[in-house]
Order: structure tokens, then C-alpha cells, then sequence
């Protein structure tokens, strides 16, 4: 059993989930990866200190029962869960509402399900990671990503009640336009940066996207110890882009 806090992070091989990995790793977490693709996995977790691979699709159960068992032998109990692991892609996600759900909906439920019995109590923490697409309508936003994700801060707001019996937090981030290397933000401004600077412009009243350490310091301070009333929320981090009360 490890004495060193322990993460959990889907979705983890690369993206936003990578980036985080990469800031617990830092201050001393031993950060849990997992994604789909072994070579992919493999590849990214040799550039995080102190990180284990969890492979594995979290939309499948059989698969999410062999991550638990896993963790379960090598490290006993985790403190942190983060629930990133999603498909925005537009032709995947906009009319196909079953495809929407199982990876931005259910591969949250099923890894909070199994994962769930290894958290330490008290004070343990999951989060989930949303869009400002399931707060609002967004133009342009596939249709069904935008609707599961809505689905996913009501299940953080109501599982969030059962789960305070045990002190443990729940809570969902809903960044805005978030901007990393070989992010979709990355790839518009080198196609047309002068577009993708006018329209972030115009859209975003403090005219800046969202960066993994703005999301990495909000984790942090939802999860201290001293934020103990803090459950059930969902934090829109956007730059002010919403509009919704």
C-alpha cells in the first residue's frame, strides 16, 4: 500500500488528461494513466515520473472491472479520481447519440462505479471533467456531446449527495476552449490564426482560452481538505464566454 497520494486519470495518454498527469507528477502524486491504445499509453506514461498504466476502454465494464482489480493489487487505495477521459469530434458525436454517451457519459459512471470502492475515506475526491458545451448551447457544438455532457453535471449534482455519506467530493469542470500542443485550438491557429484570434475575440469577454494549468489549479483548490463543503458543483472556467445565470 502506498504512503504517497495516488491519481487516477482517464483519458490520460494524451490531451487535456496529459497534461494533468504531467503537473501531479510534479508534486509528487504517483499518477494512474490509462487510455485505449497500449504503444500510445506506453509511449506517454515513460515521460511521467512515478506513473502506472491502467489500459483499457472505460466505456466497457469487463474492461473497467480489470482496471480496478489492477489498482486494487498494486496500490490498495487512491485519493483522487479525474474523470477526462471524452470525444468531442463532430462527425463522431453529433448525431450519433449512443457513441456520445458511452464516451462522455457512461465511461464516467462505469469508472466511479468500479473505482469508487478504492477511494481512501474520508476525504477523497472525483472529478469530472465536462464541457461548457453541456451548460449552454454553444454554436457549433455537436449535438450529442453537448447533451451528454448536460447529463454528466446532473449525475455530479446527484450522486454527489450519496457520496457526501461517506466525505467524499464530487464536483464537474466545464472549461471553456482550452489550448495545449496538438490541441483543436492548436491545430485553428495554425490554419488561420488571424480567424481563430477574432473569433476568441469576440466570444470570449477576457479574449484568452482556457490553459491545463488554469484546470490543474482549480483541481487543487476544489480538492484541499480545507474545501470540505465543496460537492456537488460544476465550475465553468471559460473566460467568461457563457452567458447562462
Amino acid at each position: 500500500m502506498s504512503k504517497k497520494r495516488v491519481v487516477f486519470i482517464s483519458g490520460s495518454s494524451s490531451g487535456l488528461g496529459y497534461e494533468l498527469a504531467k503537473q501531479f507528477s510534479q508534486e509528487g502524486y504517483i499518477v494512474i494513466m490509462n487510455g485505449k491504445n497500449k504503444k500510445k499509453l506506453e509511449k506517454s506514461s515513460r515521460k511521467i515520473q512515478n506513473s502506472s498504466l491502467a489500459l483499457g476502454d472505460l466505456s466497457i465494464q469487463s474492461q473497467c472491472k480489470k482496471i480496478y482489480l489492477s489498482i486494487k493489487r498494486k496500490y490498495s487505495k487512491i485519493d483522487l479520481i479525474i474523470c477526462n477521459a471524452g470525444v468531442s469530434s463532430f462527425k463522431k458525436t453529433n448525431d450519433d447519440f449512443l457513441y456520445a454517451f458511452q464516451n462522455n457519459f457512461f465511461n464516467t459512471v462505469n469508472t466511479i462505479n468500479f473505482l469508487k470502492p478504492l477511494l481512501r475515506i474520508p476525504y477523497s475526491n472525483i472529478i469530472c471533467i465536462s464541457s461548457i458545451c453541456g451548460v449552454e448551447s454553444i454554436e457549433g457544438a455537436p449535438k450529442g456531446y453537448s447533451i451528454a455532457k448536460s447529463a454528466l453535471n446532473k449525475y455530479v449534482k446527484l450522486l454527489s449527495v450519496d457520496l457526501a455519506n461517506d466525505k467524499i467530493k464530487i464536483n464537474s469542470i466545464s472549461p471553456g476552449n482550452i489550448l495545449f500542443k496538438n490541441s483543436l485550438w492548436d491545430k485553428k491557429l495554425s490554419k488561420n490564426k488571424k480567424k481563430t484570434i477574432n473569433y476568441i475575440n469576440k466570444e470570449v469577454p477576457m479574449r484568452s482560452f482556457i490553459y491545463p494549468k488554469n484546470i490543474y489549479d482549480l483541481i487543487k483548490f476544489i480538492i484541499n481538505e480545507n474545501n470540505n463543503s465543496i460537492t456537488g458543483s460544476n465550475f465553468v472556467i471559460d473566460g467568461g464566454q457563457t452567458k447562462n445565470f
